[in-house]
């Protein structure tokens, strides 16, 4: 497999139709505090998976559109979506996109963009970046999370691709300063179960930038 196959409709649809879940269905938690203070609105969650960001956010008050590259991974979303309900389902819309396409339709307009865990090499996590920030309505905010790279100091918790991994820092970089002001530019820890079952303290990346308006 090459290092741009992770990143193919084809791949996740795979993934997706092999495992009755991928994902664990909860928000990711940075969504969930970082979002607290912010009046809903429109928002966009790119590499929604089974849609358990978009639900949440749905639940919050937000008109949702939840982005997937995988046909197979929406249709997931969609159902959970109806399972929670028709309130929240109406609140949602799922949208095929491939974030990485050289023929790119712009996602539009969203008081909150937000991505999270697509662990990218540079080259891609430049141009998602792009793509992603276009999306921000003014005044509106981006949130990405990620894998912090002193997670790789832990044996067996995290593939050897360092290029996949970054600060929240790095994230910034790819933003304006004239344009954006920086809200959260962190490195979390969190505890998990580690490759041995045992607890392990690990940090993510975590970026919340607010376009100026």
């Amino acid at each position: 497999m090459s290092r741009l196959d992770m990143f193919t409709q084809a791949y996740w649809d795979d993934r997706y139709g092999g495992h009755r879940h991928v994902w664990s269905g909860q928000p990711n938690p940075y969504l969930v505090s970082e979002t607290a203070e912010l009046t809903p609105g429109r928002a966009i969650d790119v590499g929604c998976g089974e849609g358990g960001d978009a639900i949440w956010l749905a639940r919050q008050g937000w008109q949702v559109t939840g982005a997937d590259v995988s046909p197979v991974g929406l249709e997931r979303a969609a159902h959970n979506a109806d399972t929670a309900g028709a309130e929240i389902a109406q609140r949602i819309a799922w949208r095929q996109v491939d974030l990485f396409a050289d023929e790119w339709m712009p996602l539009g307009s969203y008081e909150l963009v937000s991505s999270q865990y697509l662990h990218l090499p540079p080259d891609l996590r430049a141009q998602s970046m792009q793509r992603l920030a276009d999306a921000v309505a003014p005044g509106g905010d981006l949130l990405v999370a990620a894998h912090h790279p002193s997670d790789l100091e832990i044996p067996g918790l995290r593939p050897h691709v360092p290029e996949l991994f970054c600060t929240a820092d790095e994230l910034a970089a790819h933003l304006d300063d004239a344009d954006w002001e920086i809200i959260t530019a962190a490195a979390p820890q969190r505890s998990v179960n580690g490759p041995e079952g045992t607890p392990v303290t690990i940090r993510d990346a975590v970026l919340r930038a607010r376009r100026r308006g």
